[in-house]
């Protein structure tokens, strides 16, 4: 867990108001009984053990009484959990014939981590069944009261806290994290908690916007401002009037309207394209990046306008514990029975579980849609089927070190335009679930770079150029999934909900 993550709030306190240490928590990530998955166990704030067995210890939720493992697979012989004097922790398996795997390998000789490696999760495995995240605590166990934000880690507690801080006030909200955090979710969760719920929330990705039209998209027009302004025209900031106007991928906004934004925050108001009076906007900003805006030369007053309120939405490899909550998640809304998510393999969950997942949430979705086709159809799902990059071992006995070198590699180098072909636009397209955030960093280029492969490219038709009766009938096979319908369409899933939305249609069921 990062630093960041520990400035948040909901921390630990003793008595007398000092800090407390972080606590050693096990949290369950698989369990047979899946309304168990996210229970928690919280251990002692120093040095001590914690035995793991059958019948004990008890985990709860919040508001619960706790219960213990209860799988006759585990064993009623204790594993050993011993937390060190320097905040290291030893695991020792038990003296039984269960079968204990440590991420993801075969505990024989007694094990110890340090504290950074607790922070990046330690994932256990009891007797082939269950799956619990060994992982430290800085603020007790909450329950959820933000829907669509999932997660039981400190990392996800704490975000949502600033959610409910933020959400009461009128202040610009900047959201930071990497692509496929859910800084999306996040957004409509400040909206949906604020006085303005009630009111429209307009969302724009900025790198979508034609450098040309930019100021007309936001701002409005009024007739004959341009060529081909045969009317009036109504800009987003109009639309949102009153509510919350979301701008996505900030990082990418048009170098002319930058100024244009901060005057808006400043003083609330703005001139419409080819106007001779300026209008008015009392819409609430909030804005998302995945970028270093410092670093890329975007415009300094208005970042420091929109850092009125910053919230760093943490990447899923900082919150392992929560991978089993987003699995279930995921799980339940492709699957088509309770048999089928019983059937879904034991051995694919700890790949899932002991993998660091780039492309976050979103590529967790993508791969599980993916897998629970690939189990209808007859195949054994490997988790090296689905993703692109190579599945390197966590394990301490194949290396203890592989995976903070895997998480510390420098991201690709950025690639020339001429050496991407359409396969791998489509390949790249089609695992991140036609995402263009996903696929662009896949592909080692910008969204704008990649906007432009796609226009030229002969398979990928805009969303507007569809038939009507073709999206409906890709609806009803998919039950609405809005990644699976953009792959069978060959269209990117945005651009898709927003001719949807224009239209004033949507896909039955969809599911952002």
């Amino acid at each position: 867990m990062s630093d960041l993550d520990n400035t948040l709030t909901t921390q630990l306190f003793a008595q007398d108001g000092a800090r407390m240490a972080a606590l050693l928590g096990l949290t369950i990530l698989w369990h047979p009984d899946h309304e168990r998955i996210g229970e928690q166990f919280i251990g002692p704030p120093g040095e001590g053990a914690i035995e793991v067995s059958r019948y004990a210890p008890l985990f709860f939720r919040p508001g619960q009484d706790g219960i213990a493992l209860g799988q006759r697979a585990i064993a009623r012989a204790p594993l050993h959990l011993r937390r060190t004097q320097d905040d290291g922790v030893e695991i020792t398996a038990p003296d039984s014939r269960m079968a204990v795997e440590v991420n993801g390998a075969v505990l024989g000789a007694p094990l110890t981590f340090e504290r950074d490696e607790v922070a990046r999760g330690v994932v256990l495995g009891l007797g082939g069944q269950v799956l619990l995240c060994l992982h430290w605590m800085t603020s007790f166990p909450r329950a959820n009261t933000v829907p669509g934000l999932l997660g039981v880690s400190s990392g996800a507690i704490a975000t949502r806290e600033l959610i409910r801080q933020v959400a009461a006030t009128d202040l610009p909200v900047l959201l930071l994290g990497e692509t496929g955090t859910g800084k999306d979710v996040a957004a409509r969760a400040i909206h949906a908690a604020g006085k303005r719920s009630t009111l429209p929330l307009v969302a724009v990705n900025m790198a979508t916007l034609n450098e040309a039209l930019a100021a007309a998209d936001l701002f409005g027009a009024v007739k004959g401002a341009y060529t081909g302004a045969q009317a009036a025209r109504q800009g987003l900031f109009a639309e949102a009037d009153g509510g919350t106007l979301f701008l996505d991928e900030l990082g990418d906004t048009p170098a002319s309207v930058q100024p244009m934004l901060l005057r808006v925050l400043e003083t609330g108001r703005y001139r419409p394209l080819g106007a001779n009076q300026e209008a008015a906007t009392s819409a609430r900003l909030i804005a998302a990046t995945d970028q270093d805006l410092d670093a890329k030369g975007f415009n300094q007053p208005l970042l420091r306008r929109m850092e009125s309120f910053v919230i760093r939405v943490p990447a899923l490899r900082e919150r392992r514990e929560d991978i089993g909550v987003l699995l279930l998640h995921s799980l339940r809304a492709c699957v088509d029975s309770a048999q089928e998510l019983a059937a879904f393999p034991a051995g694919l969950v700890s790949e899932m579980c002991n993998y660091d997942w780039p492309g976050n949430i979103r590529q967790l979705a993508n791969v599980t849609r993916r897998a629970v086709m690939a189990q209808r159809a007859g195949q054994l799902p490997g988790l090296s089927q689905f993703v692109r990059e190579p599945f390197i071992s966590r394990s301490v006995i194949a290396g203890k070190h592989e995976a903070a070198a895997q998480a510390g590699a420098e991201a690709p180098a950025r690639r020339r335009l001429a050496s991407i072909g359409n396969e791998d636009v489509l390949q790249a397209m089609e695992e991140n679930g036609w995402q263009i955030s996903g696929a662009a960093q896949q592909l080692g280029i910008s969204r704008p770079s990649l906007y432009k492969l796609i226009e030229a490219h002969p398979a990928i038709r805009p969303a507007a150029l569809i038939p009507q009766d073709e999206i409906s009938a890709a609806a009803q096979a998919h039950r609405g999934d809005v990644g699976l319908c953009a792959s069978q369409l060959r269209t990117p899933a945005e651009a898709l909900r927003r001719h949807l939305r224009q239209a004033g249609k949507d896909l039955p069921g969809a599911n952002d």
